[in-house]
């Protein structure tokens, strides 16, 4: 997991629509060829237009696409199903949290830039792209790969409306706020937050309250209450409200 927190992979601004359109495909359990050639029939028009790139954009899009919600790491297949039920259930407009949960759980790099985002706003009431920027490049490198893919990331927030610009350039404020009351949704939206976590471990009432999910207002479920509802989650010691949860291990799983 340590390997997969210094990666980026997320490089990419990426429209809401998108990664609902992918899980639908998903859901209809067409193969990877089919859920591809619709995505790229999808986006032709929209990215890298008129590109003969073996690599464009286009197809950097559709791999975090398809890393989301199709060809996910194996940890992370049952976290990708259980999303898949919950997201039927949903409304349009309350499926951006399973959304987010599971790019969070696939891409630590989102979360990242999320956390920073998150925690200026919740100090100022506003977030400077230029101190996320600053913050990610301490924990990524000075790297023009890494500004770049926070920048995209950014506008991958403006996209989904969870973030506003100002008058100022490049100064941001909160967007849309979704409360979330749903005690299954909460339980799996605290899972897929673990796997943004280096070692896989975090306080149950950190998480509920974590900067990365600044677009989403957690209703308070008890630590045990959270863990009945995920047999992924594990309580060290348990009894408290701000028990310390991490993903319990399990063996290798087969698609």
């Amino acid at each position: 997991m340590r390997r997969r927190q210094a990666q980026i992979g997320f490089s990419q601004r990426i429209r809401l629509e998108w990664f609902e359109h992918t899980a639908r495909l998903v859901m209809t359990g067409d193969d990877k060829t089919k859920i591809n050639d619709s995505l790229q029939n999808r986006l032709r028009k929209r990215v890298s237009v008129g590109g003969a790139s073996v690599r464009g954009n286009r197809e950097k899009i559709i791999t975090i696409l398809l890393n989301t919600w199709l060809t996910v790491p194996p940890d992370r297949k049952k976290l990708r199903d259980e999303g898949l039920q919950i997201f039927q259930r949903l409304s349009p407009q309350d499926r951006i949290a399973v959304h987010w949960g599971m790019v969070l759980a696939v891409y630590p790099f989102w979360g990242s830039v999320a956390a920073h985002t998150g925690r200026l706003l919740r100090l100022q009431g506003t977030a400077a792209a230029a101190h996320v920027q600053r913050r990610i490049r301490e924990q990524y490198g000075e790297r023009e790969t890494v500004s770049r893919a926070v920048r995209r990331v950014l506008r991958s927030f403006i996209d989904w409306e969870v973030l506003n610009e100002t008058k100022a350039k490049g100064v941001y404020e909160n967007g849309q706020q979704y409360p979330v009351e749903d005690p299954g949704l909460i339980a799996w939206m605290v899972e897929a937050s673990l796997y943004s976590h280096a070692n896989g471990s975090a306080a149950i009432r950190d998480l509920l309250a974590s900067p990365s999910m600044f677009p989403f207002r957690l209703a308070h479920v008890s630590s045990r209450r959270l863990a009945s509802l995920s047999p992924r989650l594990e309580l060290l010691p348990p009894g408290f409200d701000d028990d310390l949860a991490m993903l319990r291990r399990e063996g290798p799983t087969r698609r």
